[in-house]
């Protein structure tokens, strides 16, 4: 008897962990909260020494923690596009980091996460930093957000360097929706950025807590140069990098504090990640990989994988942790499932691992395979979707050799490897990639070849000359940027 309730409970928790929400009283919230080049070792919940995260650990221990999670692409725009769109961003034409002269950016023929839920009645607002393109044509109030505040791109593309030296980059502006509210932004309003972003996530979440609503926070911080609010400057203790991080921390206790008080924490999806790994060279003013290797600009692990936490306790188990092999495209389908929303028209690369996140038991991942593609469209590196084997294809990448990072926001020199033949790493015993296990594994390596070939006929390869047959193409203007 007391078997065959067990049996009966366990269905039906299976049933309730794997079940999609029907009926807008039962779809969450949504809230991501996305930083700038945070790293893996950058957060105390993820073995970070320097730091304090108290928040950022009671997210982690009220919810699931994410040890396997992944970016598309390690750099800014790339990354966000994956994150919004269930693409590789490639496939939408978008690389690297679009900067003030650049006069593409998203297509209005792709759909957006936020356009997605906005079809299914929700609220959708953004602050922070977009990148997506920013001419008016590419701006988040003209691909689903109701609402926006914050910069257009990096905020390091302004005319202001450390060093002294003349830039090229023009002023930085400000903006909220459409218009343009701060056309030069200063050292002090780059000190403010993480309180007024935060300030509008909770003033969003006040006026739409009566209706189900998505909000989009994106931190310009830690990405350099760093500025810090005035209540944390040096209060970390470990210089100024902790104190951003320490100040990003305490914003997201901000957010789950609005959400208890308004007795919406129950019912809201809490996702926060980091666009990419730390950006190594610049040293006191980067953070730490942790175990993996390398960082920011590399498909090495240290620059995809990134720390990941996600809280919704009428769903997720609190206190666990999830090792599977994840990336943000498929953040994009998986929202879609929950709340029962069609899928664009135009085909995606994100899968739908709702069972993933939701801890059932026996499952499994959908992918064959995961892709890394850098440096305008070089695939580089592809992994098995069970998240056992890497192989990191033929091709140049950057890293410091054992050199130390610059100075003062200064960064320093990084020199250039080369990778003559494929590497396989067994990343279930060897997160580090330190040892090259492919000439004991040639299957697994030919298999992961066929993955490549089969990824360089859709997607393209400049490595190997290759034009993709899925590619598709940005949105273009022709009017010079602001």
């Amino acid at each position: 008897m007391k078997q065959l309730v067990y049996i009966i409970m366990s269905m039906v928790a299976y049933v309730v962990a794997v079940a999609p929400c029907r009926g807008a009283a039962e779809r969450p919230n949504i809230v991501i909260i996305y930083a700038d080049d945070l790293g893996y070792g950058d957060l105390g919940c993820f073995g970070g020494k320097n730091v304090v995260t108290p928040n950022l650990d009671r997210l982690a221990r009220e919810g699931r923690k994410f040890t396997n999670f992944h970016v598309a692409q390690a750099v800014c725009s790339a990354s966000r596009t994956a994150l919004l769109t269930g693409c590789y961003p490639n496939r939408l034409g978008i690389h690297g980091a679009l900067g003030p002269n650049a006069n593409h950016g998203i297509s209005d023929r792709e759909t957006t996460l936020a356009q997605l839920l906005k079809k299914q009645g929700y609220a959708t607002g953004m602050a922070g930093k977009w990148h997506l393109g920013h001419r008016p044509q590419f701006l988040p109030t003209r691909h689903g957000f109701d609402e926006y505040l914050g910069l257009p791109y990096s905020n390091d593309m302004w005319p202001h360097r450390p060093d002294g030296k003349k830039s090229t980059y023009p002023p930085l502006p400000l903006i909220e929706d459409e218009a343009i509210i701060d056309p030069d932004v200063t050292a002090e309003d780059q000190a403010r950025l993480t309180s007024l972003y935060t300030t509008r996530a909770i003033s969003f979440i006040e006026k739409h807590k009566k209706e189900p609503f998505f909000f989009y926070l994106a931190y310009a911080m830690p990405h350099v140069p760093l500025f810090v609010g005035e209540a944390f400057r040096g209060k970390s203790g470990h210089g100024l990098y902790a104190d951003v991080v320490m100040e990003i921390d305490a914003s997201v206790g901000r957010i789950l504090d609005i959400l208890e008080a308004n007795h919406l924490a129950d019912n809201t999806l809490v996702i926060f990640a980091s666009d990419n790994g730390p950006w190594l060279n610049y040293g006191e003013h980067a953070g730490t990989s942790g175990p993996l290797r390398e960082g920011k600009g590399t498909s090495w692990e240290g620059g995809v994988r990134v720390p990941c936490v996600m809280r919704w306790p009428a769903k997720l188990s609190a206190g666990s942790v999830c090792d599977a092999f994840l990336m943000t495209i498929d953040l994009f389908p998986t929202i879609g499932r929950l709340v029962d929303a069609k899928m664009p028209n135009l085909p995606i690369d994100g899968r739908d691992v709702w069972p993933i996140l939701a801890g059932t038991p026996g499952a499994k991942n959908p992918h064959e395979a995961y892709l890394f593609y850098y440096e305008v469209n070089q695939l580089q590196a592809v992994a098995s979707g069970d998240g056992h084997w890497k192989l990191m294809l033929p091709h140049e990448y950057r890293t410091l050799g054992g050199k130390p990072g610059g100075q003062g926001g200064v960064p320093g020199k990084y020199e250039q490897r080369t990778i003559v033949r494929p590497q396989l790493y067994d990343l279930r015993r060897d997160i580090a990639e330190t040892m090259d296990v492919a000439e004991n594994n040639p299957e697994v390596v030919a298999h992961l070849l066929e993955s490549a070939e089969k990824a360089r006929a859709d997607l393209g390869d400049t490595i190997t000359n290759r034009k993709g047959a899925g590619v598709r193409s940005a949105g273009q203007i022709s009017d010079p940027p602001y």
